[in-house]
């Protein structure tokens, strides 16, 4: 079973792969993707490889641009 830490290590390393200008440290849980500079197909880039690093398929109608980090961690723990 999952656990927040893996889904939040794996969205942050997902996070400064697609966008290497980010520290892990600015990955948190009060922020979103898009605040962070992300575009529609940065952010999903790093779901979709979230998804696929995780096994988990969260459905595209749960998904919304300006999700907090919090928001997309409880996502993933809940179709995990």
């Amino acid at each position: 079973m999952l656990q927040e830490t893996d889904v939040l290590d794996a969205l942050t390393h997902n996070a400064v792969k697609v966008m290497p200008e980010l520290q892990p440290a600015d990955l948190v849980t009060d922020t979103s993707l898009a605040d962070l500079g992300c575009n529609s197909i940065d952010r999903a880039d790093i779901v979709s490889m979230t998804m696929d690093e995780l096994g988990v398929v969260v459905p595209v109608t749960e998904l919304y641009s300006g999700q907090r980090i919090g928001e997309l961690v409880e996502l993933f723990l809940k179709y995990s």
